[in-house]
């Protein structure tokens, strides 16, 4: 099993930016497809997000697609998510998951392990 922590939310305005961190406990990060997800106040939680085990492949949802950037460091066992040109609309908790599979995939079923969430606000 693996532990996830993430950290960095906070409240931004629109247009700023903004970089979340998962830290991620054990032994087989590297092992791991990672992904962010979010969810809004009343909404379900939505796949943003995902990065391939060594890192060379990277998915987003069309609504991030060009303000959000993954990246991973299997070194130190963390997946970070670079937000940029922040929207009213990405207000949400985000979330740091794991899946086990082989292949990148983007529905939330398919991760076994998630972080706590950490609160994203932005304003106006």
């Amino acid at each position: 099993q693996v532990q996830l922590v993430e950290s960095g939310g906070g409240l931004v305005q629109a247009g700023g930016s903004l970089r979340l961190s998962c830290a991620a406990s054990g032994r087989t990060f590297s092992t791991y497809v990672m992904g962010w997800f979010r969810q809004a106040l009343g909404k379900e939680r939505e796949f943003v997000a995902a990065i391939s085990q060594k890192g060379d492949n990277t998915y987003y949802a069309d609504s991030v697609k060009g303000r959000f950037t993954i990246s991973r460091d299997n070194a130190k066992n963390t997946v970070s998510l670079q937000m940029t040109s922040l929207e009213y609309e990405d207000t949400a908790v985000y979330y740091c998951a794991a899946d086990r599979g082989s292949w990148v995939r983007r529905s939330r079923h398919a991760y076994d392990y998630w972080g706590q969430g950490t609160q994203v606000t932005v304003s106006s």
